[in-house]
């Protein structure tokens, strides 16, 4: 009788076991900016059948219930100065800071939404193969601060689809935060990266020692 009690225990024991093990998923990782950039896979870029309503944006947002699209929520995330948020979510007031041109703002239509990686770029690299799905979330991501960035539609325009071997922001200053942000949108997304980009992402790590990367894979 003892041994068939014991024989059940166990029996119940590797019935349970399983689900009490469990192991990290989706672990924030921060690393400095010169490793982080070896860490992006090589690859030659593709264009080929681009088009920008294959990345489905603004979308209802984190919240659908609240009347604010995407573009609102990163507004109202990023204002310095929270700015009134009216019916249909609508915006009056509120201050900005634009990094890329060290520019205050203080009217919530001068500023454009930047896709740190632009979806062209994101296309190139490796969103071409995405579902639709995975598109949309791609350029509605607010799972990560640095993903999309309020900045004056000036400096957005002039970034417009290009890299950092092409483009970065007009302020030097600001070359090693950008740059971070490059690379940890393309690590969180699982993007690619072509070799004059990662020659250039490499020459202005040179003069960030002390800069890091935190990303977080996506869901």
């Amino acid at each position: 009788m003892l041994k068939s009690m014991l024989r059940g225990l166990a029996a119940v024991s590797l019935t349970v076991l399983p689900l009490t093990v469990s192991s990290p998923v989706h672990a924030a990782e921060t690393v400095p900016l010169t490793e982080a950039i070896t860490r992006l896979p090589v690859r030659v870029e593709s264009r080929e059948g681009y088009d920008r309503d294959a990345f489905r944006h603004w979308n209802a947002g984190a919240d659908p219930s609240d009347g604010c699209n995407t573009r609102a929520e990163v507004l109202i995330a990023e204002a310095v100065e929270p700015p009134t948020v009216g019916p249909k979510c609508r915006l009056t007031g509120g201050r900005w800071w634009s990094y890329y041109d060290q520019v205050w703002v203080s009217s919530a239509s001068s500023l454009d939404i930047d896709h740190m990686g632009p979806l062209a770029e994101a296309w190139d690299s490796g969103a071409s193969t995405w579902s639709a799905k995975r598109r949309e979330a791609y350029a509605n991501d607010l799972g990560a601060a640095t993903s999309l960035v309020a900045v004056t539609a000036r400096s957005n325009r002039s970034k417009a689809d290009q890299d950092p071997a092409q483009w970065l922001p007009p302020a030097a200053e600001v070359h090693c935060r950008y740059v971070a942000e490059w690379v940890s949108t393309k690590l969180r997304w699982s993007l690619s990266a072509d070799e004059t980009e990662v020659a250039a992402l490499t020459e202005v790590a040179a003069g960030c020692p002390e800069q890091t990367v935190t990303y977080e894979p996506a869901p």
